[in-house]
């Protein structure tokens, strides 16, 4: 397998993006990044491909809500746009495959649910292929707590989805989630695209777990890639097709350039991606 490139969520980097888009975004070329993931582009994607093309940057993923009521921005939850809205803005940033970041953890914990998440989907697949674009997922944890005949929800949405749907395996949240996280790297095969490289201690429980009460990501104690609990360097050896692997942070523990810098160097210089 050729190495994935390296990319980052800009998530991780929300409010300095938000404060200052292009000088953000120079700051992760000069650190090498030649890719990124953006997230709520929908409502400024002339904005984010100007930045983007200013700083010799793209964005092949992107994240933007398909299977869900509302999107979350910084200044609040608007209604989701309809989907041909999304790819629209999607097409406008450059990007080729809109991945969901997340469905709420209710609608994982029934069989019906998560076949509802992939039929709607499967179903998306035709309309994007329209615009020349790809779907997918991202997990986080909720997907692996309910269990059918000895199969996660998360692995029975994988069976049901069409196999042109995208996976995107954050890794930290797989370890949250309970799972073997190189075991499951490799039953997911070439479906596995991309990856979210991110590490830290994992929480004694599953927080998106029915009685955990209410969650906030500023309690996650993450740490640079190669410090924490993730089985990172197993987890990456044991994809078979990945294209990218997205540095993240959830809760970023220091300088959030600087703590990209650090898993930037973990995954280049460790040789698992370009």
């Amino acid at each position: 397998m050729a190495l994935p490139e390296t990319s980052v969520q800009l998530y991780t980097l929300a409010a300095e993006f938000s404060a200052d888009m292009k000088g953000s975004l120079d700051k992760l070329a000069a650190i090498g990044l030649r890719n990124v993931e953006a997230f709520d582009f929908v409502r400024r994607p002339d904005e984010i491909r100007a930045a983007l093309d200013a700083s010799g940057l793209v964005s092949p993923t992107g994240h933007a809500p398909l299977l869900s009521d509302e999107l979350w921005t910084p200044d609040g939850s608007i209604p989701t746009p309809a989907p041909e809205v999304v790819f629209e803005a999607a097409a406008k940033v450059g990007i080729k495959t809109v991945i969901d970041p997340f469905v709420a953890p209710e609608r994982w914990f029934t069989l019906e649910g998560v076949t509802d998440i992939a039929d709607r989907l499967n179903a998306l697949t035709e309309t994007a292929a329209t615009f020349g674009l790809e779907v997918g997922y991202h997990n986080h944890s909720q997907e692996f707590i309910a269990d059918f005949d000895g199969q996660s929800a998360y692995e029975r949405f994988v069976a049901l989805t069409d196999e042109r749907v995208v996976l995107e395996l954050d890794l930290y949240w797989a370890l949250v989630g309970g799972q073997d996280v190189p075991a499951l790297v490799s039953r997911l095969g070439d479906r596995l695209v991309a990856a979210h490289v991110k590490d830290g201690i994992a929480p004694a429980s599953n927080p998106f777990a029915p009685d955990a009460g209410e969650f906030g990501s500023d309690s996650l104690d993450q740490r640079h890639a190669g410090t924490g609990d993730v089985p990172l360097v197993d987890a990456l050896r044991a994809a078979s097709a990945l294209q990218y692997a997205i540095i993240e942070y959830d809760n970023a523990p220091g300088d959030v350039f600087a703590d990209v810098a650090a898993s930037y160097a973990f995954l280049v210089e460790g040789g698992f991606a370009r």
